[in-house]
């Protein structure tokens, strides 16, 4: 693909336009809504301060509801901090002003978490005569929710503590990791990592060796500083989880996720249990292809010799919109206000960081979305799976700032599904054999690496967290030999995995973001076929639930708002329905 042609493509005005939330970092709005969280935030601690406990009904609903007003301030200038450093990480004053939000943030928390401290020293008795209380009835999710981290909770000063020191944890590792990769560049043309990464669905063979040398190079070059993040990240993970009392590195997602360890035990040992899955379908390729021997670098090979011609970008608009639509007239709409209403960042351009994320915002403010466009079939995908977020964040704003929040199994839900209705549609305007198959194709490899990859990604964390506890810092080669051995296992011997391919692992962001994250996507996509196959059974009445599913946002747990649709995640049988759904797809090829 070489350099992306932003102007070709039609992306190069596609950017978002931020003045729904600050005209710039020097905005005197954002000063003073700035100075307006301290201020809301010492008030809130000198008045309620060792006092929750003694608060009736109605007091407790004004204090619940003047914390959420402070942190939904919080949050509308953290997500224009973010919004506008993810777009240029090089630029010192976008950096400046994330890291003054960052220790905003950090001061709101220290003042502020005497609430979620005193919550959950509350007896049974008097939690659940709080919960009772009608006039709390909307916030009783959100404090269920709070309570469920009570056995991880520590001393005052020590949440205090932790909160100073925020800003200068975690996520300062990870800004570091996104300036890294935004700024690095790959072989000698100078391209960007998803300039890169789009040449791994080259139809020339020696494109694809080519990127994916460019690709280990770059990350070769910069090994010592990635390991170091990797290593330090597993540590502080490792004496959180240790200080915080979790029984394992994967605890606290799940209960960030609402979900008990034997649901995603159940669900990881489905998706491990049908590697034959992706051997079979990789032997097929390799056949389709006409080689010998399949390579990583082969993995995205179209199935058809001709290369696909780019997507502009209003047809890429048409196509996602279209397909929304046919779904459901109001998602529709939603999803074209993004491209109207200049909610979308679009061109791949120097200084971005790779990807794409939708981001929530505020409940008074829309949604954002943030794309890398290269005008490929698969970006079309991602630019459906990020409004699938963005339409569900835009419905779910309904509830309010604390009742928005999704766990993030549900968040992918949304997101997949949006993609499978987009891929539906595309299928059902193709005519011709071949290209029916290759499209078919191009759709199984997205949901292995939904799936699959996914799991196989979760198997990585799970033996590099263990190890990382066992032994101490982990060298390069050992983060490698973890990375090759859990791939191994998903591809058997239907794919070669060359040494190039053993550095991988780190430049993957969810792990050092979100740790334990990427099962997500495999419980949305398993869930996501199991509601698609619904919605072919009920037709509008399924819309309307479905509807109503995006619309609770995180108001219940994952276990309530799927009680609609008659679903148990914990029986091996439904995640297993699903596995046989993707089987039926390879079946369609043979």
């Amino acid at each position: 693909m070489g350099q992306v042609n932003a102007e070709a493509l039609g992306t190069k005005d596609i950017v978002w336009e931020l003045g729904d939330l600050y005209s710039g970092t020097d905005d005197p709005a954002a000063t003073i809504d700035i100075e307006q969280c301290r201020e809301k935030a010492e008030s809130l601690s000198q008045q309620y301060s060792q006092k929750v406990a003694g608060l009736n009904d109605d007091q407790m609903l004004l204090l619940v509801t003047q914390l959420e007003a402070v942190d939904t301030l919080v949050a509308k200038l953290a997500t224009f901090a973010y919004l506008l450093f993810s777009t240029q990480t090089g630029n010192g004053e976008a950096s400046a002003f994330l890291q003054r939000v960052e220790e905003l943030a950090a001061e709101v928390g220290r003042l502020t978490v005497f609430f979620r401290l005193e919550i959950n020293d509350l007896t049974e008795m008097e939690a659940n005569r709080l919960l009772a209380a009608p006039a709390l009835t909307p916030y009783k999710h959100y404090l269920q929710s709070l309570r469920r981290f009570a056995p991880h909770q520590l001393s005052g000063k020590e949440e205090e503590l932790l909160q100073d020191f925020a800003p200068v944890g975690r996520n300062a590792w990870n800004v570091l990791f996104d300036k890294l990769m935004g700024q690095l560049r790959f072989g000698e043309s100078g391209r960007t990592e998803e300039e890169v990464l789009s040449d791994l669905y080259h139809s020339e063979r020696q494109v694809r060796k080519q990127a994916a040398q460019e690709m280990t190079d770059a990350l070769g070059s910069n090994m010592h500083l990635l390991s170091h993040i990797f290593n330090t990240l597993a540590s502080e993970k490792m004496i959180s989880d240790r200080v915080r009392r979790y029984d394992s590195w994967s605890s606290a997602i799940n209960l960030s996720n609402e979900l008990e360890a034997q649901t995603v035990d159940t669900l990881i040992n489905a998706v491990t249990g049908r590697y034959d899955l992706v051997h079979r379908y990789y032997q097929y390729k390799k056949e389709l292809l006409g080689y010998d021997e399949l390579f990583d670098y082969d993995r995205y090979a179209p199935v058809l010799s001709d290369t696909e011609d780019p997507i502009p970008w209003e047809h890429c608009r048409q196509i996602v919109v279209d397909a929304f639509s046919g779904f459901s007239p109001r998602m529709g709409d939603i999803a074209d206000r993004f491209f109207t209403n200049q909610w979308i960042h679009a061109p791949i351009i120097e200084g971005k960081r790779g990807g794409a994320y939708a981001h929530p915002c505020v409940p008074e403010v829309h949604p954002y979305v943030m794309v890398n466009y290269a005008g490929t079939m698969r970006d079309v995908s991602t630019v459906a799976h990020e409004l699938g977020h963005g339409v569900h964040q835009f419905l779910a704003a309904e509830k309010g700032f604390y009742n928005s929040d999704t766990p993030l199994v549900l968040a992918e839900t949304a997101s997949v599904f949006a993609e499978f209705i987009v891929f539906n549609a595309q299928l059902n305007l193709l005519k011709d054999k071949n290209q029916r198959r290759g499209f078919l194709c191009q759709k199984i490899e997205s949901i292995f690496a939904t799936v699959f990859r996914q799991v196989a990604m979760n198997r990585f964390e799970h033996h590099m967290h263990i190890k990382r506890r066992e032994k101490g810092e982990l060298a390069e080669e050992e983060f490698n030999s973890i990375w090759l051995d859990t791939q191994q296992a998903m591809f058997g011997d239907s794919v070669t995995l060359t040494t190039n391919y053993a550095s991988w692992w780190s430049y993957i962001p969810h792990f050092l973001s979100t740790p334990g994250y990427v099962y997500s996507y495999a419980f949305g996509e398993l869930l996501v076929l199991a509601l698609y196959s619904l919605y072919q059974q009920e037709g509008s009445a399924f819309v309307d639930k479905y509807q109503t599913l995006l619309k609770a946002g995180g108001s219940k747990s994952p276990y309530e708002l799927l009680e609609p649709f008659e679903i148990d995640l914990n029986a091996a049988s439904f995640w297993e329905g699903g596995l046989d759904t993707i089987e039926s797809l390879l079946n369609r090829l043979d």
